[in-house]
């Protein structure tokens, strides 16, 4: 029953979430099995839940390099990409090698990008709720450096 109701209400918040919140929701998801992973990689951990967890981590990295829309930002998504597929080398090396720091190294490069994006979709938020962006804060970009599909 319970499982039911969590189910249905992860269903609403999904469908009803801007583009950038689900954006948001996927590196938390990131970030949440890159630390199950590791945390199962220890000796006492569980290998079967830590190769789930790198899975994901790798499938929602794998989206976001799928994602990428370098005809509004070349530059950008080809640095995006780079990191993105050392990310992916690094996933693959700790599955393989049982190297909880090769998943440290993911979260250290990841943790920038997720505070970039974090930060740019709340102040795309406060602009289209009308809010002035904060002083000193970069201009928004003309057009989407990731493509959002629902």
């Amino acid at each position: 029953m319970i499982e039911a109701t969590i189910a249905r209400y992860q269903a609403v918040k999904v469908t009803t979430s801007t583009p950038g919140d689900l954006l948001v929701a996927l590196f938390d998801g990131l970030f949440k099995f890159l630390h199950v992973a590791k945390h199962n990689l220890s000796k006492k951990g569980d290998r079967a839940k830590a190769g789930m967890a790198m899975s994901r981590a790798h499938a929602i990295i794998s989206e976001f390099l799928a994602s990428l829309a370098p005809e509004h930002a070349p530059e950008l998504c080809q640095n995006l990409a780079r990191v993105y597929d050392f990310c992916l080398t690094r996933i693959t090396f700790a599955n393989r090698h049982n190297d909880p720091a090769a998943l440290d190294e993911v979260m250290r490069v990841m943790t920038p990008i997720r505070e970039a994006f974090t930060i740019a979709v709340r102040q795309v938020a406060q602009q289209g709720a009308g809010a002035p962006a904060a002083p000193g804060a970069p201009a928004p970009a003309t057009g989407p450096v990731v493509r959002i599909t629902p």
